[in-house]
This record gives structure tokens, sequence and C-alpha cells, in this order.
């Protein structure tokens, strides 16, 4: 007959999970205290199909990093809407029609998830970020909620630091 497992053996009573409360996103230009939550990476592989006699085999293909999406609070001051829109700017001047080269509207950031004394647990990086989608949100006269401004981010790569 088989041994019995008790619960505290198949239970790991040294393991803290990763929590989604505790993170900090570094985006210049933008306050981390106003970001209400955002997504981690999402990426897709792409695949090559490879005819053979009566079958397919199948090759991986390019990577590519899917937008990423993000929610700011907007307070009174320093307003997120307006920081959103200047960075938004450096890319398409809305009075001008003026656009601008990568290396101006693009930044780098990064998403730390803590661990609970606060310490950097996981650290992603991302690499020339540009907001591809904003929207500043509605409003609601019956409504108590914060008014919100939603990004969606395009960036080249991103990668896992530890």
């Amino acid at each position: 007959m088989a041994d019995q497992l008790s619960v505290n053996d198949m239970l790991a009573s040294s393991v803290e999970p990763l929590r989604q409360f505790r993170w900090i996103l570094s985006l210049n230009g933008i306050d981390a205290y106003t970001a209400l939550s955002t997504e981690r990476p999402h990426y897709t592989i792409g695949e090559i199909a490879v005819p053979y006699i009566n079958t397919t085999r199948y090759l991986a293909g390019k990577l590519i990093f899917n937008e990423m999406k993000i929610t700011l609070w907007d307070p009174i001051a320093p307003s997120a809407a307006q920081k959103v829109q200047q960075w938004v700017g450096l890319n398409y001047e809305i009075l001008t029609g003026r656009s601008g080269y990568k290396d101006f509207y693009t930044k780098d950031f990064d998403l730390k998830l803590l661990d609970p004394p606060g310490g950097i647990a996981q650290q992603w990086q991302f690499k020339n970020a540009w907001p591809k989608d904003v929207n500043f949100g509605g409003l609601d006269y019956k409504s108590e909620e914060m008014a919100n401004v939603d990004l969606s981010l395009r960036f080249d790569s991103c990668v896992l630091l530890f």
C-alpha cells in the first residue's frame, strides 16, 4: 500500500506568492502613484507551416510583443491626462500636424513587482514604448468614481531581468 502524504507534506510552507497589488510602474514623465492597473507582458510567437508529403510540420516564427494596457487615475494636479497628452505630442502635435522622430516619442520603462517588505521581487524592462491608443474615459453625474486615463502602449521588446 502506498504511503499517504499529509497536507503539510503537499504544501510548501516557505512559498510567498507574488501579489497583484504590489507593483510599481516606473515610466519617466508619468507619476508612479497614478498607475491604477496594468498588465504584465503578453507576447505571441508566430508559426511557419512546412508542407511535407501528406502532412504539415511547424517551425517557430517571429515573436510579437502585444500591446500593454495601463489605467491611470487622473488627479487635478499634477494631471495625468496632461502628462499623457504631452507624451502624445512628442509623436503627433495636434495643432500643427507635426510628427516626431522615434527617438523623441519612445520611452523605456520598468514594471517592478514587490515582495511583502517592499523589495523588488520581479522586474520587467520595456524598450521603446509609445502610446498607441489613449482614452481619456467617460464622465457620469451619477458616479463617484475617479476619472481615469486608459493607455495601450506599443513597445519593441521587453526582458524579465529577475
